[in-house]
Parts: structure tokens; C-alpha cells; sequence
């Protein structure tokens, strides 16, 4: 018993940098309270004590905010922390090393006397109010993300996220241990829809390959917007420039990047144009992809020749989203 115990609290200075002292990992962690007195529960649970396995239980909910029924089965080096809202069906089977967050959820979908709560593998992270409904089961090493809806079978070594949950990648094999950068998910949704609108734009950049061949034969057949201008008609091009830049989608905010005010300047020279930009955060997993697009959106308007998009190291501030219903005001 008291070899458990020791291996509880290590575990928890190992999931949780804010340990500091034995006693207050003792003291003060209801996770750690929730898994001994389980174990108590659990223990007359398999004695046939029902009653009082079932009373134990709830005497821990009353102490520490987390429902473990005593008949689910848990592993050794387990921790939950914070704890609080925590629920745990009767036909749980949890595996070794597994670390789990605050409101998750391991229920039953079924009123039938069977199993009917998940079967959580080994070495697995559950984030923050993520709930995990059935006999399903979570392989090893696998990392679900907080909030996410899980009612499919999750792989080995899997990523999961979403409502309801998607398989979003790979758990790196860097951090097959404890790894606590569960904030740090990729998304299925956004990489989809990027996927889409680059394709688009691919086809758009066809088109006006084919509009070019065509315009060889008849010229007068060339849209417009794509006849070489004059050099007197180079006033306005920084503003056609723009227009055009209307239509690069920013996938995460579902606008252009003209409206969401991320185009802080277009500068142009003869056929060589300069857009400088900001991003709505320093860390945008689009970074390159929005790049891309407006170097290649640029490329196709007016002739223009050569095309660099340039960051500036600037805040973006949510004034400078302009809403395609508005004008922008001088």
C-alpha cells in the first residue's frame, strides 16, 4: 500500500511543476485524495461490500469534487489534477501513467448492465473537460484534447480533438512521456479548409494562364483587370492590388486578409511590388500559407512581375478589422 502511495506522489510532482513539497502533494491535491479513497472503494466493491464501497465513493465526491464509481478500475502512477467535476463510470478501466485534467468525463451510453464506459490505455492524456462516451477504447500514448467530444475508438499514439472528436495528427514520439503541452493541437477543421482554398487558388492561377495563351491570339479578349498598364495608370495600382488581395481568405477568421486589416502597406515599383503585412498573432500556424497566397494573388494583377510580402514586427489591434458591410474611414 504504502509503495502506491509513493508512487502516487511522484507521479504527481512529475505531471505537475506547481508540486513543490511532499507534504503539500499530501495535503492538498484532491486527485490524490480521489485515488486512495477508491481504492478503499474499490476494495469492498470486490469484496461484495456494495453498499459501503458505494458510500466510500461518495464520501470522496463530498471531499474532493471528483465521482469515481468504485467499481472502475484504475492503474498505478495515475494522477488527476485539479480534479474538480471529474466523473468516472462503474465500467471504466483506466491504464498505468495515464494524466487527465479537470472535468473529463469517462461515461456510459447505454442503460444495459454491461460494459459501457471507455477502456483508457496507457500512458494517456486527457485534457480539461474533454468527455469520452461508451465502451470505446483510447489506445496507448494517445492525447485528447480539452473540450473535445470523443465517440470513436481513438488509435494508438493518436491526436484527438473536436466536437466530435477527429483524429488531428500524431502524439510526437519526443513526448511519449509526461508531456504537458496539451494547449499545443493542431486542427483538422482549419487545415481542411486551407487545403480547399489553396487548391482554389491554384485553379484561379490556371485560369489565367489560359486567359493569357488566349490573349496571344485575341487580345481584346483579356480581362481588364489583367492587361499590362501604362505607367500613368501606376497611381491606382497599389489600390487594384488591394481589391485583389480581397479575395486571399484568412482561414481561421473566415474573411480576407484586407478586412481583417492584416495589409498595413502595398509599395510599388515599375513591376516589383512589396506587400507589408501583420499577423493577429505572433505564433500563426498560417504564417506561410497567407504569404503564399498574397505573393501569388499580387502576381496575377496588372502584369506585375515579381511580388514580396514582408512581416512587420507591429500588434495587431482589433480595430483594424474592417467587416466588408463597413467603409473605412479616412
Amino acid at each position: 500500500m504504502f509503495e502506491r502511495m509513493r508512487e502516487d506522489i511522484e507521479a504527481a510532482f512529475a505531471k505537475d511543476p506547481a508540486a513543490k513539497t511532499v507534504w503539500e502533494v499530501i495535503s492538498c491535491y484532491p486527485g490524490l485524495h480521489a485515488l486512495w479513497l477508491h481504492r478503499v472503494a474499490h476494495s469492498l466493491w470486490e469484496h461484495k461490500l456494495l453498499f459501503l464501497g458505494r458510500l466510500v465513493s461518495q464520501i470522496n465526491r463530498w471531499l474532493t469534487g471528483i465521482e469515481i464509481h468504485p467499481g472502475a478500475k484504475i492503474g498505478r502512477r495515475v494522477f488527476i489534477d485539479h480534479g474538480m467535476g471529474v466523473v468516472i463510470g462503474e465500467t471504466a478501466e483506466i491504464g498505468d501513467d495515464v494524466l487527465m485534467y479537470q472535468g473529463v468525463v469517462l461515461g456510459g451510453t447505454t442503460l444495459q448492465k454491461t460494459k459501457r464506459h471507455p477502456t483508457v490505455g496507457n500512458n494517456v492524456v486527457i485534457g480539461a473537460g474533454a468527455v469520452v462516451l461508451g465502451p470505446i477504447t483510447v489506445g496507448d500514448n494517445a492525447k485528447i484534447g480539452a473540450g473535445s467530444v470523443v465517440i470513436r475508438p481513438v488509435p494508438a499514439g493518436a491526436t484527438v480533438v473536436g466536437v466530435p472528436a477527429h483524429v488531428a495528427g500524431r502524439r510526437e514520439p519526443s513526448k511519449l512521456g509526461v508531456d504537458l503541452n496539451h494547449g499545443n493541437l493542431p486542427d483538422p477543421v482549419l487545415r481542411a479548409i486551407s487545403e480547399s482554398l489553396g487548391r482554389e487558388s491554384r485553379l484561379e492561377e490556371r485560369v489565367l494562364v489560359l486567359e493569357k495563351m488566349l490573349a496571344r491570339l485575341a487580345p481584346s479578349t483579356l480581362p481588364v483587370q489583367l492587361r499590362r498598364l501604362s505607367p500613368s495608370a501606376g497611381v491606382g495600382l497599389a489600390q487594384d492590388i488591394r481589391e485583389a488581395l480581397k479575395e486571399v481568405i484568412d482561414p481561421g477568421a473566415g474573411v480576407s486578409v484586407v478586412e481583417l486589416g492584416l495589409i498595413r502597406d502595398i509599395a510599388v515599383d515599375g513591376g516589383q511590388v512589396e506587400v507589408r503585412m501583420v499577423l493577429t498573432t505572433p505564433d500563426c500556424p498560417l504564417v506561410e500559407y497567407l504569404m503564399y497566397q498574397i505573393r501569388r494573388k499580387v502576381e496575377s494583377v496588372n502584369g506585375i512581375e515579381t511580388a514580396e510580402v514582408t512581416l512587420l514586427d507591429e500588434p495587431w489591434c482589433s480595430n483594424d478589422f474592417l467587416p466588408a458591410t463597413k467603409e473605412r474611414t479616412a
